[in-house]
């Protein structure tokens, strides 16, 4: 399990060069509050990275989630799409949003390691 993050807070996980789940920190999490509505995008459409590609509503706000890295979102967590409110529970696991098929992984190593972010995150 490798797992970065991107600077706009979202998190890839690739797990033996499968396709890599995709959510949005804990951080994000905290600062949008509870979430009450998911817009996911459709599988088989192609991102490049930094698009967006998810919607994210809470009671405070909504956010739009980017692609992390360049590639095909091949499935999607369509029992967060029911019930996002799960997206409050374990954003970090579970309730990921997509699963994408990372198509530069050079894009993926440029994101940052989880100090980094952390970092990152504690100056944002």
């Amino acid at each position: 399990m490798t797992v970065k993050y991107s600077r706009e807070h979202q998190w890839i996980d690739i797990a033996d060069h499968e396709a890599a789940a995709v959510g949005i920190t804990l951080h994000a999490q905290e600062t949008l509050g509870d979430i009450v509505f998911v817009d996911l995008p459709p599988v088989g459409k192609v991102f490049r990275q930094g698009e967006v590609a998810a919607v994210v509503e809470s009671v405070k706000t909504a956010a739009d989630v980017f692609m992390p890295v360049s590639g095909e979102v091949v499935e999607v967590n369509e029992v967060l799409r029911s019930d996002p409110s799960l997206a409050n529970r374990d954003p970090m696991g579970e309730d990921w949003f997509f699963k994408v098929l990372v198509s530069d992984m050079l894009e993926f190593d440029a994101l940052l390691d989880e100090p980094a972010y952390t970092q990152y995150a504690q100056n944002a």
